[in-house]
């Protein structure tokens, strides 16, 4: 039985128990204590944590996962995996554990036909109920296993969130492994052997941030059926890689690589972690995700690089991972669109993202190979962090590195080290401070937003927070929470509002607003004077900042529908910061604009503007606004209902932001510069309003001076600047000719010396040009001096070029620019018969002369 089949006999199943089939949710949950969905039930969890009440009370899915917490074990082993389908129907408050279980059951023997002999269970050793459902149902209590809570019992998808006790249903595939006991085999002492397809979680409790359980309001149903597997027991295999998942995929690895499956263990271990990664790129870059040093886009780059360092391994010299990218859609688009959607999208950037990783990975693979040469195969902490933070070498790839190489790899220490790195991150960004807001978790209070309508409002202080008694002061730093403001919050990349708010006996610098939880609004300042809670006071917004602001973010939403326009719908936001001097935007691209693509985007920009068109903002069910034509951004989390900003016909977008009421406010749309992010990203900055007044003036000042400096008009600087630079060249060489004329070569000789038979001399120049340098060491050898050692003084630097004789076969001038730069405390090397390195103090230059002297008499 095919997945697709298995797949659409599931969801029909259910649909008939009076279900609501779902589509998946994306791979990036809206869930700030996950990266990624893990499970089928992470969309729900709102739902099993009762904060949110079900639409439907009965839902199925097949939802898309993505885990790699045991990422080094996939390609290694049958059935782990990075990205995977999970299988998954769902109660909320309704039906409970009799039915969970007897539908499963129906389903994988009536529906499936599983042969009943060919199953166990087990259930959690305190759930007494759930064994006796399955001793109703049939099942031998034989084949019944109570097992403890770490086997039977699920925990939150999370530090916090709902869990409760379940059951499992495994699959004997026959094979014959021993068992741990010397008992008959059965899924408790055996590995390998019984395959768990099923799991049932009867979600009853919550899990708070101590451990501790509370009963929910309502008990759910959570229950999950990996698809990787089910398709290898329907199909008869025992490894998932051998499914109709993955064999299309692995058929296109082995043609664009040359190579053959199921002739190899190691062979296959590579091309099924390529088959296995493959997928998780696909969808992950589908669901907007993209390559970077951080958060989700470091998965996406981990995995994207562990597939193509494991290609090197089968033998690729270049980049090939985006044309596997096509069997991926051509096995799964039909059930997931996305990814048809943006199949030549997630190519380029695969494309991009692998070729810039094979060029680092040769230097990589030598220099893990020769720290584990010189530490007896042990790589220490040290080194490894020194591999990730220097080189960007991911540690996954050190650890199969590491396996494959019988190396012993000090992963603890690394760890330990990236913690610190992490914790001074932190630090540094203060968030340590911006820890304590948690003390808003427990506050029942709320702010109402009108900054949307108004600058200023009359409101009433609800809390202050600050360490000490406030009290007359100067400068009294605290935060303050009022019931209405108009002072927007920093969120979607727009920077928060400043400004004052005045009470009876004080006044409060407001310097940053944000949001700790929905429904507070926090202003952070200073304090001058006297405020308490109660009182009246008036909050003023910097009106004039703010109104910069607003024209930024709609330059930005212009910005946006401009790029798509001019560039390609591939075009999608991948960041942006709108403040009141300048917008900054992130978008998906492969390449460097233009100058002509520049002044495109500028005029389509500003055409929009001078059009003075309309800008309409209204609230509406999420759904419609999608089907209405509105971007939604990537890693934006929204809510049934959403907030449309519309310019004309030109851009329409949902947008919590701050705007003008008409594009023709924004006034002349500038681009400042253009630039790379990563691979794939590129970056905008543009000014707008008075701040393009701004620039254009400082241009004009500026070009002025250059016109007074040149003696020179409008029509004549140009040309007065080449003269200029050629006159300049001709000058200088000049004066190296000069310099070179006083540099006496037979003077020169007379200094050097002779150590083994080998005449050598040394000499020490400062601020030589390097032509000059390299031209004066080409002249002593042909002059016949079996070795030249030159070092130039530049600044507090020193620069080593060293030649020898071809005829000196035992010295190698590389190694012998290596070792004396050591000694001046810097690096370098170069060909046997030349090299160049460098140093970095020039203090030491005779204890390098001296070191050579020592080196010569050993030779």
């Amino acid at each position: 039985m095919r997945s697709d089949e298995i797949r659409k006999l599931f969801l029909e199943f259910f649909e008939k128990k009076g279900h609501k089939i779902l589509p998946s949710a994306s791979l990036i949950p809206d869930d700030p204590q996950l990266l990624f969905t893990v499970a089928g039930m992470v969309p729900f969890k709102p739902i099993f944590w009762g904060k949110v009440d079900p639409v439907y009370t009965r839902v199925a899915t097949c939802q898309k996962c993505l885990r790699t917490t045991d990422i080094e074990n996939v390609g290694r082993t049958p059935r782990h995996h990075t990205f995977f389908e999970m299988l998954g129907n769902f109660s909320f408050g309704d039906y409970f554990k009799q039915e969970s279980i007897e539908w499963a059951w129906e389903f994988v023997t009536e529906v499936l036909k599983v042969p009943k002999d060919k199953l166990w269970v087990s259930v959690y050793k305190e759930d007494d109920e759930a064994y006796e459902i399955w001793r109703k149902i049939g099942i031998p209590s034989e084949r019944i296993l109570k097992l403890g809570k770490e086997d039977n019992f699920w925990g939150p998808a999370g530090p916090t969130g709902p869990c409760g006790p379940d059951t499992e249903i495994f699959y004997d595939t026959g094979i014959e492994v021993p068992t741990s006991d010397g008992k008959e085999p059965n899924p408790a002492n055996t590995e390998g052997r019984f395959v768990e397809i099923w799991n049932l979680v009867f979600t009853e409790f919550y899990q708070d941030e101590n451990g501790e359980l509370h009963p929910l309001k309502r008990k759910n149903i959570d229950t999950g059926a990996g698809l990787e597997r089910l398709a290898a027991m329907m199909q008869g295999v025992y490894y998932n890689f051998d499914t109709d998942l993955f064999i299309p995929i692995i058929n296109r690895i082995c043609n664009v690589l040359n190579v053959e499956y199921k002739k190899n263990e190691k062979t296959d271990v590579s091309i099924r972690v390529i088959a296995d990664h493959i997928r998780a790129v696909t969808f992950l870059i589908s669901d907007g995700v993209l390559p970077s040093n951080e958060g989700r886009g470091y998965v996406l780059r981990r995995i994207l690089r562990r597939a193509a360092r494991h290609g090197t391994l089968l033998g690729a010299k270049e980049s090939f991972l985006y044309k596997i990218v096509d069997a991926v859609v051509e096995k799964m688009g039909s059930i997931y669109p996305e990814i048809v959607e943006k199949q030549e999208f997630v190519k380029k950037i695969v494309k991009g993202e692998e070729e810039r990783f094979l060029q680092n990975l040769k230097r990589g693979l030598e220099l893990v190979n020769k720290i584990a040469l010189e530490n007896n195969g042990f790589i220490s902490g040290e080194d490894a962090f020194k591999m990730y933070d220097t080189y960007g070498f991911p540690i996954d790839i050190l650890k199969d590195i590491a396996q494959e190489n019988n190396y012993k790899l000090d992963e603890k220490g690394f760890e330990q080290l990236m913690e610190q790195q992490r914790k001074r991150g932190r630090e540094a960004q203060g968030e340590v401070e911006f820890l304590k807001k948690s003390v808003y978790e427990s506050l029942n209070i709320e702010t109402r937003f009108v900054g949307y309508e108004k600058f200023e409002e009359h409101s009433k202080v609800l809390y202050i927070k600050i360490d000490d008694f406030v009290n007359e002061a100067e400068n009294t730093e605290c935060e303050i929470v009022l019931d209405v403001t108009p002072f927007y919050a920093e969120k979607g990349g727009q920077v928060s509002d400043t400004g004052l708010i005045k009470g009876p006996n004080g006044i409060f610098k407001v310097e940053y607003v944000y949001s700790p939880k929905e429904g507070i609004i926090v202003h952070r300042g200073k304090l001058n004077g006297k405020m308490s809670v109660g009182e009246i006071v008036e909050a003023k917004v910097n009106v004039e900042k703010r109104k910069a602001t607003m024209r930024n973010h709609t330059a930005t939403h212009l910005l946006h529908s401009a790029l798509r326009k001019v560039l390609g719908e591939h075009v999608r936001q991948a960041g942006s910061l709108v403040a009141p001097d300048k917008l900054r935007f992130d978008f998906t691209h492969f390449q460097a604009l233009t100058e002509k693509e520049i002044k495109e985007v500028e005029d389509v920009v500003n055409l929009e503007i001078l059009k003075a068109q309309k800008v309409v903002i209204e609230e509406k069910p999420f759904d419609e606004a999608i089907k209405d034509g509105a971007i939604a951004l990537f890693e934006e989390k929204y809510g049934d209902f959403v907030r449309v900003v519309k310019a004309g016909d030109f851009s329409e977008e949902l947008c919590g932001g701050t705007h003008v009421s008409n594009t023709g406010e924004i006034g002349l749309f500038k681009i400042i510069s253009e630039g790379s992010v990563s691979a794939g990203i590129r970056r905008i900055e543009a000014i707008t309003g008075f701040n393009s007044l701004n620039y254009l003036r400082d241009l004009e000042r500026n070009w002025k001076m250059v016109k007074l400096e040149l003696e020179a008009n409008d029509t004549e600087v140009i040309e007065k600047i080449r003269k200029l630079r050629l006159e300049i060249r001709e000058l200088e060489n000049k004066l190296k000719e000069y310099i070179k004329g006083l540099i006496d070569i037979d003077e020169i000789i007379k200094s050097s010396e002779e150590i083994n038979s080998i005449k050598f001399v040394t000499k020490v120049f400062e601020n030589l040009d390097m032509e000059a340098l390299r031209e004066i060491t080409d002249r002593l050898i042909d002059k016949g001096l079996d070795l030249v050692v030159m070092f130039n003084k530049l600044d507090n630097k020193v620069v080593i070029v060293v030649k020898r004789n071809k005829k000196l076969d035992k010295i190698h001038s590389g190694k012998v620019a290596k070792m004396l730069a050591e000694v001046l405390g810097g690096g370098g090397g170069g060909r046997p018969d030349f090299a160049q390195a460098g140093g970095k103090d020039p203090t030491k230059i005779n204890d390098a002369i001296q070191k050579l002297k020592e080196f010569l008499k050993e030779c």
